[in-house]
């Protein structure tokens, strides 16, 4: 029984499962750094289409949210972290379409569109049948240790694949990142395949707008902190060109590695001290990794900045995840993830267009001041959540 297992036999249980998850953000990461400045620069776009390639994979993750809850508590969340693996080999594809024709930008910038939906799709799949699949292997105690690691696994192939995308387009070309995402997809489906399937849990399945409306505090407080992943992710490239400062793509690398850095320092601090008391102390770091973002003088300060930021909101995510999770069955797990993981989704989503529209206003500078306003709001909500918790345990239990 999962129960029984040493906690080093449930670790290693946990990463060979996230594994899968790597692969699928890896597969997101190795065209992040690339996408906004070719659709910029070698299409003609401005700024706000620019966001937009990047924001509408995240629409498309928050929309399929529901579909990829039920997959995973009906059918099972190896099943949906196999058919994840095959739509990121299907972005691919478009991505390479997208390379082809490059000499005809509406139907290259179309091409990219299409796969950033299907890449969105994929990932609600991948990233939450990964934690169902992960929590279904070694029990619902170690929840919070699952999205600790899905987490690593998540924003360190972001760290890996920036850099790699951006090493292999400046070598082979653009088509370069169609062919890797592919090949990965592949990989990852051969490794799932043989792999144990997680129990699929009996009893009766909440309606996602029911899960939805129990997470929806906790998830708006990770929506508030997550639009500086968005920001950074987004325009840290274009910001530094402005700047004429150069390797803006380590400063997505250092945000993941502080980010995984964090995760392995502070693992098990959300089951000792609660998980709010933990998103509160991590929203305050990212507030003030953001502000420095926004003041930098040079990309020394400015890469602190980034580290900051990636050290702060390594704890947001599971942190409150842990707390939202507890209120639902077990028997809808899924859709409690997916619902929760939504939010991120949202944020992620409008954040590109939104910092967009700042940037045109008032500057790239501009769009980290924007940033750690948000994650404050965050700041302030994860406060008045943890007031409030002992009541929303009452309603629970009754």
């Amino acid at each position: 029984m999962p129960d029984t297992q040493r906690p080093m036999a449930v670790t290693l249980q946990v990463v060979s499962i996230v594994l899968f998850t790597f692969i699928g953000y890896l597969n997101i990461g190795i065209p992040l750094a690339v996408l906004p400045g070719y659709v910029h620069s070698q299409l003609g776009y401005g700024a706000v289409i620019a966001g937009l390639v990047i924001s509408v994979q995240y629409l498309a993750t928050l929309l399929s949210r529901p579909y990829a809850g039920k997959i995973i508590d009906n059918l099972g969340s190896k099943r949906a972290v196999l058919i994840g693996l095959v739509g990121c080999g299907l972005s691919g594809v478009f991505m390479l379409l997208a390379a082809w024709f490059s000499s005809l930008p509406a139907f290259s910038l179309g091409c990219l569109l299409i796969g950033r939906l299907v890449l969105g799709s994929a990932e609600s799949l991948v990233g939450s049948g990964a934690i169902g699949w992960g929590i279904g292997r070694v029990g619902a105690a170690d929840t919070a240790k699952v999205i600790s690691w899905n987490g690593i696994a998540s924003y360190g192939a972001l760290a890996v694949g920036a850099p790699l995308g951006v090493l292999l387009v400046s070598h082979l070309g653009l088509w370069s990142m169609g062919v890797s995402i592919i090949l990965l997809a592949v990989l990852g489906v051969l490794l799932a395949w043989k792999k144990q399937a997680a129990p699929i849990v009996p009893g009766i399945r909440l309606p996602f707008m029911n899960v939805l409306g129990r997470v929806l505090p906790h998830g708006c407080a990770l929506a508030l902190g997550s639009i500086g992943f968005g920001t950074i992710a987004t325009f840290i490239t274009l910001y530094y060109s402005t700047q004429h400062w150069d390797n803006a793509v380590w400063a997505l690398s250092l945000f993941g590695a502080s980010f995984i850095g964090a995760r392995l320092l502070f693992g098990n601090l959300i089951n000792r001290i609660g998980g709010f008391r933990v998103a509160i102390a991590c929203l305050s770091v990212e507030v003030l990794g953001l502000l420095l973002l926004w003041l930098a003088p040079d990309a020394q300060l400015a890469l602190a900045g980034a580290a900051l930021r990636g050290f702060g909101f390594s704890g947001v995510l599971p942190a409150l995840g842990v707390e939202a999770v507890s209120l639902v069955p077990a028997s809808s797990r899924g859709s409690a993830v997916g619902a929760y993981s939504l939010f991120i989704d949202l944020s992620l989503g409008i954040t590109g267009p939104l910092a967009g529209a700042v940037a045109a206003g008032f500057g790239f500078a501009s769009i980290f001041l924007f940033a750690a306003l948000a994650a404050f709001a965050g700041l302030l909500l994860s406060v008045y959540l943890y007031r409030q918790a002992p009541k929303a345990r009452e309603t629970r239990d009754a």
